[in-house]
């Protein structure tokens, strides 16, 4: 496993993220249950308002950021789950 994994949320040719794959479990997880937990939070958000004045770009930029966030946490799972088998 290389020592820098790139965050998927955003494909190109040359990552800028990067999760150290060396970080302690505990961080690794702390920094995925943040993101999921922000994700969470912000659909809860949505799901509570009336956005009837939104259209399908709005919706794209709305949904945007948790799709974001939720990726990045997996990536952080990915990398942990990798720490834990080996």
């Amino acid at each position: 496993m290389t020592k820098y994994i790139p965050l998927t949320a955003i494909d190109c040719l040359i990552p800028s993220l990067l999760i150290d794959a060396e970080s302690p479990t505990d961080v690794l997880h702390a920094n995925a249950a943040a993101r999921f937990l922000a994700a969470t939070q912000m659909l809860e958000a949505l799901a509570r308002i009336e956005l009837h004045n939104a259209n399908d770009v709005d919706f794209q930029h709305i949904l945007q950021v948790p799709a974001m966030v939720l990726r990045d946490g997996c990536d952080l799972m990915d990398v942990l789950g990798w720490r834990l088998r080996v």
